[in-house]
């Protein structure tokens, strides 16, 4: 009964909420599944789709990042393979430097040419020297998808080529770009213009990041990704005014000029810092009505239930989507049954907001305090009092008899 009471208190909030929401209006893009993502508390600000299965294309390349962070340092020498040699571009040993079978880099270079340049050779490259070839690799891969507690990922190659078996979706993407970017080796190369990589053969090369939103609006990091099936894909991370918020973009169109994808993110990133949280519950506002059994005298005596009208000393504020306004739960926690102990100033326990990754806990009170029991048991008290006066001058009336009669 009291989970129905909640479902309705927050279904009737959320309805008068949308009239305010709707003065900001939410961007429309080409990108057939988005989200911004608070990078710090996890919050999802802006949704669309985020759910839907989708492919990830080069974007796969920063989970093989993260793995290649975890098992090399920036000094350990890889060996170009013969699978690294086959790959299509965009890739190093095709488009910018001869890359020879047995030639040799650093995973520092590897990094930069995977993550910039976006090579799929250097992808493989990483692959074959961590696990031996790319089918091990898949199931590390996977094993870090499970630890990180995706459900709607499957990744089969460590460069994102397409393949019906490899997917995610724009929020699992997100978590796994979140990831990433916790990682100083990946936030420090993704934060490159440009870079020079060198081998063990033939001339340095100078490389570009393909994130053409890099160093603009507030971008400090990305990766591009496109195939025919997967569409033009970004992950980007922003910072502005030391608030950092991380987008995805997946499916978006491949314009002429190449910048629908860009344009799609800069008008959610902009959208996202500019949007307020709106109330789920106001200041002061009953939140909830929870039944507490008690006894007015303590230890005896009859039970007596009493209704305590829960609310909070401030406002408890929510982005408004669809994924929140569906998905956000609450659960209340009263420290204690004892309604002796409530005082209107005092805090009787916590109620706890739920939104997916994100959870924050309040502190709740009520307007009952001593006062209100002792008003709202006056009756039986005046009675137990009576009684206990009946009883006492019957006690000193028979002592007094007693005492009398033996004189």
């Amino acid at each position: 009964m009291k989970k129905k009471i909640y479902t309705l208190t927050i279904i009737f909030i959320l309805f008068f909420n949308l009239t305010a929401f709707a003065k900001n209006d939410v961007p429309k893009i080409h990108g057939k599944s988005a989200i911004t993502i608070d990078i710090d508390t996890g919050e999802i600000i802006y949704s669309n789709n985020i759910d839907t299965i989708m492919y990830p294309a080069s974007t796969t390349k920063l989970l093989t990042a993260l793995l290649l962070a975890e098992n090399k340092s920036k000094t350990d020498m890889l060996i170009y393979t013969k699978e690294s040699k086959i790959q299509p571009i965009s890739s190093l040993g095709k488009q910018v430097k001869p890359m020879e079978i047995g030639e040799k880099m650093t995973s520092k270079d590897a990094m930069d040419a995977m993550l910039l340049f976006s090579a799929n050779d250097i992808a493989y490259t990483i692959a074959d020297n961590i696990s031996g070839n790319s089918e091990n690799f898949s199931n590390l891969m996977n094993k870090k998808i499970k630890e990180l507690g995706l459900k709607n990922t499957h990744f089969v190659t460590p460069n994102g080529l397409h393949n019906p078996n490899h997917y995610t979706t724009a929020y699992e993407l997100s978590i796994i770009t979140r990831q990433a970017f916790s990682n100083d080796w990946i936030r420090e190369t993704i934060n490159k213009k440009t870079s020079e990589i060198n081998s063990t053969q033939g001339k340095p090369a100078k490389i570009n990041n393909t994130n053409k939103l890099l160093g603009k609006y507030g971008c400090i990091g990305g990766k591009t990704g496109y195939t025919d099936k997967a569409g033009r894909c970004l992950a980007a991370i922003f910072e502005r005014d030391n608030r950092k918020i991380a987008g995805i973009v997946l499916n978006s169109e491949y314009d002429p000029k190449d910048s629908f994808v860009f344009d799609d993110m800069k008008k959610i990133i902009d959208w996202s810092y500019s949007t307020k949280k709106i109330p789920l519950y106001k200041k002061y506002e009953i939140i909830s009505t929870e039944n507490i059994k008690y006894k007015p005298l303590i230890f005896i005596g009859p039970t007596k239930t009493i209704d305590l009208s829960i609310f909070c000393n401030e406002d408890i504020n929510y982005f408004y989507n669809d994924v929140n306004s569906k998905e956000i739960k609450n659960s209340i926690k009263i420290n204690t049954i004892n309604p002796f102990n409530f005082n209107n100033k005092k805090s009787i326990g916590t109620i706890t907001i739920k939104q997916r990754e994100t959870e924050n806990s309040y502190e709740i009170f009520t307007n009952i305090d001593n006062k209100t029991l002792f008003l709202n048991n006056i009756l039986l008290y005046s009675f137990c009092l009576l009684v206990i006066i009946v009883v006492v001058s019957s006690i000193i009336i028979h002592i007094k008899l007693k005492i009398k009669k033996t004189r």
